[in-house]
């Protein structure tokens, strides 16, 4: 084979690996989220598997059963490739990830699921609700289309880390990005 051959070959079984590696967590991920007996009490203590995102992770309960939780209150700013926010959304997902390094205690939400069938609820590391933390970082926006209990204080934490230009309040794109969505909510939307 000349050189162009193999580099050719090359690059078709890099992009097969790593689209093979994407749909596989993608399939472990859902089949998590599926797995309607595996379920989370309040109280109880979880242990980190994985972020999917800033606001979705995947955790253990006690009996070590895996479980996607959707944090309640908070909504990552979605980017892909070279979005210019896409660096924004690595900031949240490692400091989800840095936050629930030791095993967070388990607010459930009500309701207890969403139409996606993860488990709504808040986690709490020592005595610190890890989504306000990373709400006042400005590394994830309060997400308002569903009310919760503790959301004044996380819009009041959302707009001291705005005036303050923490995290993505210091950039315009990410801004403009985070109000376009609040708009959205305002409105109705999801």
């Amino acid at each position: 084979m000349d050189r162009g051959t193999r580099l050719f070959w090359t690059i078709v079984l890099c992009l097969f690996g790593a689209s093979a590696f994407l749909g596989i967590r993608a399939f472990s991920i859902r089949a998590a989220a599926m797995a309607a007996a595996a379920t989370l009490q309040t109280g109880e203590l979880a242990r980190l598997v994985t972020v999917v995102d800033g606001d979705t992770v995947v955790v253990t309960n006690p009996a070590g059963d895996r479980v996607v939780v959707r944090v309640v209150g908070i909504k990552t700013l979605e980017a892909q490739g070279k979005d210019p926010v896409a660096l924004h959304t690595q900031n949240a997902i490692r400091a989800m990830e840095k936050a629930l390094e030791n095993p967070v205690r388990v607010l459930v939400g009500a309701p207890p699921r969403d139409k996606h069938g993860r488990v709504l609820a808040t986690l709490y590391r020592d005595d610190e609700d890890v989504a306000l933390r990373l709400v006042r970082e400005g590394l994830v926006l309060v997400y308002t289309p569903f009310p919760f209990p503790a959301m004044h204080t996380y819009l009041s934490a959302q707009t001291k880390a705005r005036a303050e230009r923490k995290g993505l309040w210091a950039d315009p794109a990410a801004t403009a990005r985070a109000d376009a969505l609040a708009t959205v909510w305002r409105n109705g939307g999801e």
